[in-house]
């Protein structure tokens, strides 16, 4: 689970889920009184199901689960879903209950009471709620990472190299995986090591293929390919060599991902565990 895969518009939905939770332990009515019997008055909030029965289960509770579901929706494979509707869309569907449940919450109020701070707190949260499940299709801010994908450091005068995460190319005290050699040595899957000799090229060996400035992977084609460490600026999916359109991975901002070989505009990436696949989209990443 990788917190970078949320969005702005997610960070709207857990930070409404919050408010709600708290407005369900205020009081949802209040009343109007003076004297001796206002002091033995107890006014329900939402868990109080004997005198407020439909308030938890329509209104606290279904915003909650949603806000649970459309955030656990990042965290899964893209494609997942449930009788043929994804998390996020079942998510939305329970936001919408929400929201209207607390608007008539407002509306039908009992005799000889009236609006309590439980109910304008949860009206504002199932609102706020619904607006994070909906806008971030139409609002392209709502669509950006609420937290950005770390930068490698720059390498240390002494030799010392970067330490941003899984598998950074040169990466010391840690072995590198995928067969990669360790810092010092020219190999396949270590961009950032030295050559030997003062690092001049030796006789007979080509020198290793550049790709075209910006970042992004070089023409496709047999000998110029040459494998290099990358990440990506947010989630995205990694679909099966074969050509299925389900992904067999996603992979997450803020950790590196070696690609192996090149098709046309897209790559052909390996992850930790070893899985390879196609990543169709390259735009924006960054390479180590």
């Amino acid at each position: 689970m990788n917190i970078r895969s949320l969005t702005r518009g997610d960070g709207v939905v857990i930070g409404a889920a919050v408010l709600l939770f708290i407005a369900s332990f205020l009081d949802y009515y209040s009343v109007d009184c003076s004297g001796a019997a206002c002091d033995s008055l107890e006014l329900p909030n939402a868990w109080e199901i004997d005198k407020l029965f439909l308030v938890l289960p329509t209104i606290i509770l279904t915003g909650l689960i949603s806000a649970a579901l459309i955030a656990t929706a990042r965290f899964q494979p893209e494609g997942r879903k449930i009788n043929g509707i994804s998390l996020d869309q079942w998510g939305t569907g329970l936001a919408v209950t929400s929201v209207w449940a607390a608007l008539w919450g407002l509306i039908v109020v009992p005799e000889n009471a009236s609006l309590g701070i439980g109910s304008i707190l949860a009206l504002l949260a199932t609102l706020a709620l619904t607006a994070g499940a909906i806008l971030p299709e139409r609002v392209p801010a709502l669509k950006a990472p609420l937290m950005g994908a770390p930068r490698p450091q720059a390498p240390s005068p002494y030799g010392a190299g970067p330490n941003p995460g899984y598998g950074y190319p040169g990466q010391q005290g840690a072995p590198s995986p995928y067969g990669a050699p360790q810092p010092g040595h020219q190999g396949y899957g270590n961009p950032g090591g030295q050559q030997p000799y003062g690092g001049g090229q030796q006789p007979g060996q080509p020198g290793p293929a550049a790709g075209p400035q910006g970042g992004q992977p070089g023409p496709a084609g047999g000998g110029d390919f040459a494998p290099f460490w990358f990440a990506v600026p947010i989630a995205r999916p990694l679909y099966s060599e074969d050509g299925s359109p389900s992904p067999i991975a996603e992979l997450a901002p803020g950790t590196w991902y070696l690609a192996v070989e090149q098709r046309g505009p897209a790559l052909i990436a390996q992850t930790q565990d070893g899985r390879r696949g196609v990543l169709q989209d390259t735009t924006g990443i960054q390479r180590g």
